[in-house]
């Protein structure tokens, strides 16, 4: 910020007695580094680098967004109070660069800190405490993202007649029960226990736990049976020295859906106007190299399970659909899924191909963004024949509008299987929000950059 005016100097001044002003002048690199030092300090307060919040998830961004907004706002009512003549486009260009130049440096950040920690480093060395079923199925979450920096080494059985005897849990040792953990956490050098579960666990022996690991640099975690949400709706709350943990219903409607659907008529409309030849380029290669038409229209279920018709570059034959009973289930990708999906397609052009790959044969989703039967992220819109087969739990994806991109589209597109793309469509209708998508949208450009995932 510094280098916005060394030379240039703002007018202020300041009441100091009725009908009487003390005015001067002051450097623009002043103003700067107040600036640059207020904000630093209001990054620590609001626990940005906190190493809880650091490198996973979506908090981390959303904190750094909100305070520099707040600090903005808030020196700018500093400024018209003290009379402070400084240029409008100064503020808005430091803090629109601050705010952006923060995130990517943070994200630059977190792709080297993911880096080392999918070696080990950098990591809490866990012991998990619990019974065998909520062991495994903690360690199996942890063990898909390492990222997180939870590198689990060991486990603590509680004290259930039936766990006597185990020696593993997967590939997770066992190395004590629930009275040894302090003691095995020395020897194995672990500094973090998890409790998995409660239901075979002494509250009181629990409560000694978090006093013995208070005498060394360890850390007590408690993981809820309630899986796949988000900080922001999680609220603790004590309550006769009970921490109860409020889970916040997910909102689908008032001012954040508002919101949403601002951002995507602004935001479609700007990408159609850019992308405007671009397309046209693409609809003539389309008609040129194979019969058919140039937009591939198709019946997909939407919002609240009601049916739309979402458009897209024909990237197959005509007679696709005709063709589809007649190929062989051996070639899918997962034959156990409920979506069809092969990557040597016999039905696919050689410019659907290449579309496809890159998810350019996607862009005239576009307008059905802009006319409002979809959103730019949200779950995958689904065909009629896929929601027959759905499991119940399964139709909460409805309650949002289907996306261009989503969380299945930067985590694998069509590499995943089927159970991990419905949990994270599941995740995104149970926690979504206008920064969640901001940060989508940002890991799809590179993921079509890439290729990957598509066929």
């Amino acid at each position: 910020m510094f280098w916005l005016g060394f030379d240039d100097t703002a007018n202020f001044s300041v009441p100091t007695s009725p009908g009487d002003q003390y005015g001067g002048e002051v450097s623009y690199g002043v103003v700067s580094g107040l600036i640059l030092l207020l904000w630093m300090c209001v990054l620590v307060a609001v626990g940005s680098v906190d190493s809880r919040v650091m490198g996973v998830g979506y908090t981390e961004y959303r904190k750094i967004t909100d305070s520099g907004i707040g600090l903005f706002a808030a020196v700018a009512t500093i400024m018209f109070l003290l009379k402070l003549d400084v240029a409008r486009g100064y503020l808005i260009l430091t803090f629109g660069v601050g705010i952006a130049s923060l995130l990517f440096a943070r994200m630059a950040w977190r792709r080297w800190l993911k880096r080392h920690r999918a070696r080990g480093d950098y990591s809490s060395q866990v012991v998990l405490v619990g019974s065998r079923s909520s062991i495994r199925h903690i360690s199996e979450e942890l063990a898909k993202q390492p990222w997180a920096g939870y590198n689990v080494i060991g486990a603590a059985l509680a004290q259930d007649p039936r766990d006597s005897g185990v020696l593993a849990i997967g590939d997770v040792p066992v190395v004590s029960d629930f009275n040894g953990v302090r003691q095995a956490m020395d020897i194995i050098g672990a500094d973090t226990a998890i409790i998995t579960g409660a239901d075979h666990l002494d509250p009181q022996r629990v409560r000694e736990l978090s006093w013995e690991l208070e005498k060394g640099e360890y850390s007590l975690v408690m993981a809820p049976s309630l899986t796949d949400v988000s900080g922001p709706r999680i609220h603790s709350r004590p309550v006769a020295g009970l921490p109860l943990m409020h889970v916040e219903t997910p909102r689908y409607t008032g001012l954040r859906a508002s919101m949403k659907r601002t951002f995507d008529i602004v935001g479609s409309a700007l990408l159609i106007l850019l992308l405007a030849l671009p397309m046209t380029v693409v609809a003539v290669m389309v008609k040129t190299t194979s019969p058919g038409p140039v937009i591939f229209k198709q019946q997909r279920v939407g919002l609240d399970g009601e049916e739309f018709l979402m458009w897209k570059f024909r990237s197959m034959r005509q007679d696709a659909e005709q063709q589809l009973a007649q190929l062989d289930a051996a070639d899918r990708i997962n034959p156990q899924n409920v979506l069809f999906k092969m990557k040597c397609d016999p039905r696919v052009t050689a410019v659907g191909r290449v579309i496809r790959r890159y998810s350019i044969d996607e862009l005239p989703q576009l307008f059905n963004v802009l006319l409002g039967s979809m959103s730019l992220v949200g779950p995958r819109p689904s065909l009629a024949r896929e929601v027959a087969q759905y499991e119940h739990h399964v139709h909460r994806r409805f309650l949002v509008k289907p996306g261009i991109t989503g969380l299945w589209q930067v985590s694998g597109r069509s590499d995943l299987p089927w159970d991990e793309a419905v949990r994270l469509d599941l995740y995104y209708v149970e926690n979504w929000s206008l920064t969640a998508d901001l940060l989508i949208l940002w890991r799809t450009a590179n993921v079509v950059v890439r290729g990957s995932g598509a066929y």
